[in-house]
């Protein structure tokens, strides 16, 4: 990713990233799982992403929307569970956003990152609080706009924002679930850290390893 801007290129250096990250900790990701509820986040989310880096060199166009649509897509069809719809409604959300611009100045692509939240919040009908990605998702997305606005590059805002999802992250430990198969532990669930916003916190911190030069 560029120090300014955000092409195509570094989309697919951040899916690229993301689905190793997933791949080193898809075991994680399960045994928070296995806590509250299918044991089966980890086995999901890499089966999907190993999907999105199978269709990224055959991904149509050269803009940053194209590739952020078709990783939405490749999600939604793959990965089942509610992983899929969520995770594919936020990057069809911020490909949606991006348009057909051909890079993503930071304004923009901030713009882009909260469409995909506001996408996650519409799919799931989930708040802050409620113990689920959202509550990484948000204050990563509040921390990226913030650090803009205050005149940070956007290499040091992602990096703000992905400091921002794993205090979020680590907020839900102690939440009550109230959305998803946790909330049916009720009081049970506290004490876990959820699943999902352990992987969103992995997908932000993927983004902000992008300041680092590319191959």
């Amino acid at each position: 990713m560029a120090d300014t801007t955000v092409d195509a290129d570094a989309v697919r250096r951040w899916l690229r990233v993301f689905a190793g990250t997933v791949a080193a900790q898809k075991d994680v990701l399960t045994a928070l799982d296995a806590e509250i509820g299918d044991a089966d986040h980890g086995a999901n989310m890499h089966r999907g992403m190993q999907a999105v880096v199978a269709d990224l060199d055959g991904t149509p166009g050269a803009d940053p929307g194209a590739v952020l649509k078709q990783a939405g897509m490749t999600l939604v069809r793959s990965v089942g569970g509610a992983s899929g719809p969520l995770y594919g409604t936020f990057f069809l959300r911020m490909a949606t956003a991006a348009g057909a611009a051909g890079e993503l100045d930071p304004a923009a692509f901030a713009v882009a990152l909260r469409a995909g939240l506001d996408g996650v919040v519409a799919r799931g009908k989930a708040g802050p609080g409620d113990k689920t990605m959202v509550d990484a998702l948000g204050p990563a997305t509040d921390a990226l706009d913030e650090a803009l606005a205050g005149g940070r590059s956007l290499d040091e805002a992602l990096r703000a924002a992905s400091a921002a999802a794993d205090r979020g992250r680590d907020a839900t430990t102690p939440m009550l679930a109230r959305k998803g198969r946790a909330s049916y532990l009720g009081e049970r669930s506290v004490g876990h850290q959820d699943p999902g916003a352990t992987s969103t916190a992995l997908l932000v911190a993927a983004a902000a390893t992008l300041a680092e030069p590319g191959p």
